[in-house]
């Protein structure tokens, strides 16, 4: 009985073939799990993984790029090896990643801070380097200060309008493009003067301890441009501290679409907010995936692509992303976005208005 039982067993797996299994991903975030942009950044990735059958895991190394490459070294040179590995080229630790995935066999996707083009010159070609995806920070740090700028009154004849800003590490590739972008906005306004910008290593403590003196320093600064959510509400803190009121006395703004920054745009507090960038892994998922199905993702807009996700968000929208973060899944059918069986025309359209539909 027992014999007949295994025969019938093996006919049945020949008949059906093995048994599908899903791909592996392991995510390595920058970021820590008290950074609310990269906690919603896993979030988003989460319900692509459940919606494309992907067996998805997320480190967190906290700031600390020798802690990222101890995850990867495990990861690539360990007995448990994922098929892909996502991570980002954040202080510019990727050359060392490619170089201990040599040979392991697990395929590489960068998201937010690809190589820059010396570290392309001295790598070469990678075949396990599937592709990557970056958002529009050098234009997300322009509109951020052109928005702010637009809602400030004109200034005086013989006066300037005070500005500082906040940035996030000086060997971080996204705060360095923000502030490109913030300086491209300054050569059109001679009117605004920068006072002052200060690298708050993206820390609503440190942004708020540096503002604290800034303030007392600049009086009559009425514009605040800040890199991130968090060094915004360290430096709105401290200018509520000497009594003034943001979005009022002050005109701040900030990158993220955290639920805290979303409410303070609601509520005024934060008079331009730019966000969409926290879904970029999740759209990488669906690259991956596609990857897994045997699908050429050059065909499709190329490997490398910039993505135009920052974008100013307004109130009404503000309401819209917070009603939608109490969603799991986003309301997003990640499976939809694929571009299997699709024609070389296709392209993926990974964009706020997918988001927002």
């Amino acid at each position: 009985m027992l014999k007949y039982f295994f025969t019938l067993l093996l006919a049945f797996s020949a008949a059906w073939g093995p048994v599908a299994r899903a791909e592996s991903v392991l995510f390595l975030s920058p970021g820590g799990t008290n950074e609310n942009f990269w906690v919603s950044y896993a979030q988003f990735m989460r319900a692509a993984a459940d919606d494309l059958g992907i067996d998805l895991q997320v480190l967190y190394s906290d700031r600390m790029p020798e802690l990222t490459l101890a995850q990867a070294r495990q990861a690539l040179q360990g007995p448990h090896r994922p098929d892909y590995l996502i991570f980002v080229n954040e202080q510019y630790v990727a050359p060392q990643i490619l170089r201990l995935a040599q040979g392991s066999g697990v395929k590489l996707f960068m998201v937010n801070a690809t190589l820059t083009d010396n570290q392309k010159s001295l790598l070469g070609e990678r075949p396990d380097l599937l592709g990557s995806l970056v958002t529009n920070d050098e234009e997300g740090g322009y509109l951020m200060l052109k928005e702010l700028i637009r809602q400030h009154p004109p200034a005086a004849p013989g006066q300037v309008i005070e500005l500082l800003a906040f940035s996030g590490l000086k060997i971080t590739p996204s705060a360095h493009l923000r502030e490109q972008g913030m300086y491209r906005a300054l050569a059109e306004h001679p009117e605004v003067r920068l006072r002052q910008l200060v690298y708050s290593g993206w820390i609503r403590q440190r942004a708020y301890e540096q503002a604290r003196m800034l303030f007392q320093r600049y009086p009559k600064v009425t514009l605040v441009w800040s890199a991130n959510d968090e060094m915004a509400f360290g430096a709105m803190q401290a200018y509520s501290e000497v009594g003034g009121v943001p979005g009022k006395d002050a005109l701040f703004s900030a990158v993220n679409n955290s639920p805290l920054a979303l409410q303070a745009k609601v509520d005024g507090r934060l008079s331009v907010l730019v966000g969409g960038h926290f879904t970029l892994g999740g759209w990488a998922l669906v690259e991956v995936h596609d990857h897994e199905l045997g699908v050429d993702l050059s065909r499709h807009g190329g490997r490398d692509r910039m993505i135009a996700l920052l974008q100013v968000i307004d109130q009404t929208q503000a309401k819209r992303l917070l009603a939608m973060k109490t969603s799991t899944d986003y309301q997003v059918d990640f499976r939809r976005l694929s571009a299997k069986g699709r024609p070389a025309s296709y392209r993926y359209p990974f964009s706020m208005l997918t988001l927002m539909h």
